[in-house]
C-alpha cells in the first residue's frame, strides 16, 4: 500500500470512529433542557416531553425566565418524579447534574435525587416541590416546599 492510500484509509476510519462514538455518548445521555410553562402556582411541562425510553433516573433541566435558578425533575420510576431547586443550600451557588446527583461546582457539596446532602460543606438539604401528572402535563407546585 502507498503512503495516499495508507492515508486516505487512516482518515476514514478515524473518520467513522469519532462519528460512531459520539453516537454512542448521544445514547448514554438521559438528559433534557425545557422550557417549562409558567402558569397559576407553578410550572407546566407537557408530559410528551419527557421520554419514557430514557428511563429511570433521568433527569430533565427546567428553565424559565421568571426563576432565578433551574428546577431538576429526575424520573425516578414509571409514575414518580422528584423536582429539586438547583441552587446549593451551602452559598447558593448554581448546581450540576452529575449522574443521580446534583453537585455543587464552587464547593463540592452533593445532593442526591430526593434532595439530601450526601457530601458537605452543605448540611442543609434542597429545596423539593410537589410534583404532580395534571392531564397532560407534569405539574411543579412552586407555592410550597415538598414536606
Amino acid at each position: 500500500m502507498n503512503r495516499r492510500n495508507f492515508l486516505r484509509q487512516s482518515c476514514a476510519s478515524c473518520a467513522l470512529g469519532l462519528a460512531g462514538f459520539s453516537a454512542v455518548l448521544a445514547g448514554c445521555t438521559s438528559k433534557r433542557y425545557i422550557i417549562g410553562n409558567m402558569v397559576k402556582d407553578g410550572i407546566s411541562i407537557p408530559l410528551n416531553l419527557l421520554n419514557p425510553a430514557d428511563g429511570p433516573m433521568a433527569y430533565y433541566i427546567v428553565r424559565n425566565d421568571k426563576l432565578l435558578f433551574p428546577i431538576c425533575v429526575f424520573h425516578t420510576d414509571k409514575k414518580n418524579y422528584t423536582a429539586l431547586w438547583m441552587q446549593c443550600a451551602h452559598q447558593g451557588a448554581e448546581l450540576q447534574v452529575s449522574g443521580n446527583e446534583l453537585v455543587c461546582p464552587a464547593h463540592g457539596s452533593a445532593f442526591d435525587s430526593s434532595g439530601k446532602v450526601t457530601n458537605g460543606p452543605a448540611v442543609n438539604g434542597l429545596r423539593t416541590f410537589p410534583v404532580s401528572v395534571l392531564g397532560d402535563d407534569l405539574f411543579i407546585d412552586l407555592r410550597k416546599r415538598k414536606a
